[in-house]
């Protein structure tokens, strides 16, 4: 998934930025603690789709 993309996406629920997971699977929304999946490089941003979302302790190294 581009970065530009990454950019104009938003959180359908609160509308805040998103972050990618370690992974980058899923785009995570720290404020509403949810993680969208990306499947075949397309992000689902259904919140019916999102999943709970956990901050690991300490710094967040997973995240970029």
């Amino acid at each position: 998934m581009d970065h530009k993309l990454l950019d104009i996406l938003v959180c359908p629920i609160c509308k805040g930025r998103l972050q990618f997971n370690a992974e980058k699977t899923g785009l995570i929304c720290r404020a509403e603690k949810l993680i969208y999946p990306i499947e075949d490089g397309i992000p689902l941003m259904l919140e019916s789709l999102a999943q709970p979302f956990s901050e690991p302790t300490g710094n967040a190294p997973g995240v970029i």
